[in-house]
């Protein structure tokens, strides 16, 4: 897999990078030893960054990508990144920024993941209770402590960056973009090009309508997030169904699967460095790291946007609306 410059950071890194999010328990059960197969396979593949969170089960997800990477690899060939900011409290999950509990988090994350050092360690969201030059101070310090080694920010809006850059670094973004989900075109991206920001986009496959699997038939586990997500439910769901099949026939008459169509569109953004991928068997992380050597042509982009006249927007979750 081709390489490519994540921003200021100068990290050469494939352009298909491995997400932990389900591994975390807010997506229903999974096998383990099928999802640590699914890491090694992304690494035959030729991925060479890995995406996870101090949130995606507090240590779980750290914990499994870990173990999983350090049997297979070793820890200069790859690039781990992992996010921090949020808290649990009296079972309430809450955006905390603060310097105190950033500190706590890196130290979490680097027992979880078994490293001495982050590649890229980004504030999970933004908290607008914690001062910037607090949250921008204490990553300059853990920068200089040599345990995180690049400072990114994830959901944040471009004043947001603006105000968190007047005290420190911001190096990368990550925010979601799917074919159902596009604002961030309009004011992030070209900041982000703007400023040489690395752009990581999550959530491709709009958290699983454009794997083309669901149904208006379709029921999530209690477990899942998405079963109470208005996202997937009533009348928006059953219209974007129908967008869906479009854009499977538009993908078919290109010779490629709607999983690949819909990374490879994310991918087709000059802006866009990396695309996250979720995936717990191996076949499915297959299919969609295939779209790193798609491109799409004008023509393409042009029926993909007709495509999508219809559609309704599929925003997805945030902290305070995460099950717990």
């Amino acid at each position: 897999m081709q390489r490519v410059r994540l921003g200021k950071t100068e990290l050469q890194v494939s352009p298909i990078a491995f997400g932990t999010w389900s591994f975390g328990g807010e997506w229903g059960a999974f096998d383990t030893d099928e999802a640590k197969s699914t890491i090694g396979r992304a690494l035959e593949l030729g991925i060479t960054l890995f995406d996870t969170a101090q949130g995606y089960g507090f240590g779980a997800a750290e914990r499994l990508l870990g173990g999983a990477l350090w049997a297979r690899a070793r820890r200069e060939d790859v690039f781990v990144a992992t996010k921090g900011g949020l808290r649990m409290e009296g079972g309430r999950l809450l955006r905390d920024a603060s310097g105190r509990w950033l500190r706590e988090g890196v130290e979490s994350s680097l027992r979880n993941l078994d490293t001495d050092y982050v590649d890229l360690y980004q504030v999970h969201w933004p908290d607008e209770r914690t001062p910037a030059e607090e949250t921008a101070g204490a990553l300059e310090d853990l920068v200089r402590q040599g345990k995180i080694r690049h400072v990114g920010v994830s959901n944040y809006d471009v004043k947001q960056m603006e105000e968190l850059a007047r005290f420190g670094r911001v190096e990368t973004v990550q925010p979601p973009y799917h074919l159902f989900r596009r604002e961030i075109e309009e004011e992030i991206l070209p900041y982000a090009i703007d400023h040489d920001l690395g752009v990581l986009v999550y959530g491709s496959m709009a958290h699983g309508l454009l794997t083309g699997t669901m149904t208006p038939e379709t029921r999530f586990a209690g477990d899942d997030w998405r079963a109470e997500s208005p996202d997937f439910a009533g009348e928006p769901f059953r219209r974007n169904l129908a967008v869906v099949e479009r854009l499977r026939t538009l993908a078919q008459q290109r010779g490629i699967t709607l999983p690949q169509l819909a990374v490879a569109w994310t991918l087709a953004q000059p802006a866009v460095h990396v695309t996250i991928i979720g995936a717990r068997r191996p076949v499915h992380l297959e299919e969609s790291a295939a779209a790193a050597a798609i491109e799409l042509a004008p023509e393409d982009l042009a029926a993909i946007d007709a495509a999508l006249t219809e559609a309704a927007p599929v925003w997805g979750p945030h902290p305070e609306g995460m099950p717990t």
